[in-house]
């Protein structure tokens, strides 16, 4: 089964090794028809501690790292992670 991977801002990037990915998506009103905007936050894994509050970061599903960490960032403002500058 593929991976999801999430597109979203960076607002919190206080913990060592994790920050907090704002995650917004529109959704449609099932009875007024307009457009309106869900967000949520995720805990997201970055090794290197590269990412920055303002970032905009793709995050990709894994196997639990914590109690509540399940994904990784993967790209950073438009540019892959590679495996060197993670580990």
């Amino acid at each position: 089964m593929p991976r999801r991977v999430l597109s979203g801002r960076v607002v919190s990037d206080r913990m060592d090794k994790t920050v907090t990915v704002l995650v917004e998506r529109r959704v449609m009103h099932p009875l007024y028809k307009k457009f309106i905007r869900r967000s949520k936050k995720y805990a997201a894994h970055d090794e290197a501690n590269l990412c920055k509050v303002g970032d905009v970061v793709r995050i990709e599903e894994c196997r639990p790292i914590s109690k509540r960490k399940t994904w990784l960032v993967v790209e950073r403002n438009g540019e892959r992670f590679s495996p060197a500058e993670a580990g």
